[in-house]
């Protein structure tokens, strides 16, 4: 178990999926954790059933005055200690049908809002003296160029150029910044979409059988959260099964 002992950690899209499993880890690991999702409803259950001290936020990651409010509500002593980047929409749409409404809509929630939830995050860091830690939520859909998705490969690409870009800018004020690619995983969303009938296929694709769980992108979100990957930054960890292999 890493220890977080003491930690003020946020967790985005957090809900449900892989988001609530990232806060459920974080708090079992020893943060205190602020949950937060445009769903209040879902954040506030997820924050309950997490417990350990678990608090609900509602928060519209597109917003920028909804997302200081979020990161000046989760600060200790002036600043976060951990943000987790995963809020996303995940859509399944043909690229006949990608019109500039979407691509929008797709690029501010899983890419602007990187920027807005660092911009503020590592602002109060730098400010506060805090020796912070990102994860950015990624994607494998990246190096695949998964059909149906164009505009959400776009923005996870955008994700990792800008991992690498802002762990260059703030590494000086020892603050890490990282990226975590999931794989497709079984998650409430994915089993929700058309997304689930592509298990059996990309299953062929990986090194090693099975379907991704949540919980196991959470344990490399808590590792990269942890002082044990200080000297790692600017990178992009596939937890794919092996599906994408460098």
């Amino acid at each position: 178990m890493t220890n977080h002992t003491g930690k003020h950690a946020i967790v985005t899209g957090a809900a449900q999926g892989i988001g609530r499993a990232i806060a459920q880890r974080l708090a079992e690991d020893g943060a205190n954790v602020t949950v937060s999702d445009i769903n209040g409803d879902g954040a506030k259950a997820a924050a309950e059933a997490i417990g350990h001290g678990a608090v609900a936020n509602t928060c519209d990651v597109s917003d920028p005055d909804q997302v200081a409010a979020l990161i000046e509500g989760a600060a200790r002593d002036g600043a976060p200690d951990i943000l987790v980047n995963n809020a996303a929409i995940v859509p399944f749409v043909a690229w006949d049908d990608v019109d500039l409404d979407h691509w929008r809509r797709i690029i501010d929630t899983n890419l602007t809002s990187v920027f807005l939830t660092c911009r503020k995050a590592t602002d109060m860091m730098r400010a506060a003296g805090r020796k912070g830690t990102v994860v950015n939520i990624a994607s494998n859909t990246f190096f695949a160029g998964t059909p149906n998705m164009a505009a959400y490969v776009a923005a996870k690409g955008g994700v990792i150029g800008f991992t690498r870009a802002l762990a260059t800018e703030v590494g000086k004020d020892g603050i890490n910044v990282n990226a975590v690619a999931p794989g497709l995983t079984e998650s409430d969303g994915v089993k929700a979409s058309p997304h689930n009938e592509a298990f059996e296929f990309v299953e062929m694709l990986q090194a090693m059988p099975g379907k991704g769980q949540p919980e196991q992108i959470a344990a490399v979100v808590s590792f990269l959260a942890s002082g044990d990957a200080g000297w790692m930054t600017g990178q992009t960890v596939n937890v794919d099964a092996g599906m994408v292999r460098w």
